[in-house]
């Protein structure tokens, strides 16, 4: 079965982790997923349609491409997400 998969999404997902550990900002679920969804608004989508089994090589081969890209995108959205949580201030980190 052919699926469209933006790939960009699993490069941001597979790196948020270890990009947002080393920065002050809350680590919550909310707060990642608003880091991811605000990242992934900056990059350019890279859609593929290939079967199921065939995505995660197009997945390794952009994440080299697009690496710096995507680490610079996580950083920015970290630090306006730092500077404007969306939940309750006194959710520990």
């Amino acid at each position: 079965m052919l699926k469209v998969k933006n790939c960009m999404e699993d490069l941001v997902f597979e790196m948020i982790d270890g990009i947002i550990k080393d920065i002050d900002v809350c680590k919550c679920d909310k707060c990642k997923m608003d880091i991811a969804a605000l990242a992934l608004n900056n990059l350019k989508p890279h859609y593929v349609v290939t079967p199921i089994g065939e995505v995660y090589t197009k997945v390794n081969i952009l994440k080299q491409q697009f690496e710096a890209d995507i680490i610079s995108e996580i950083v920015k959205a970290a630090q306006y997400v730092a500077e404007n949580p969306r939940h309750d201030v006194n959710i520990l980190k």
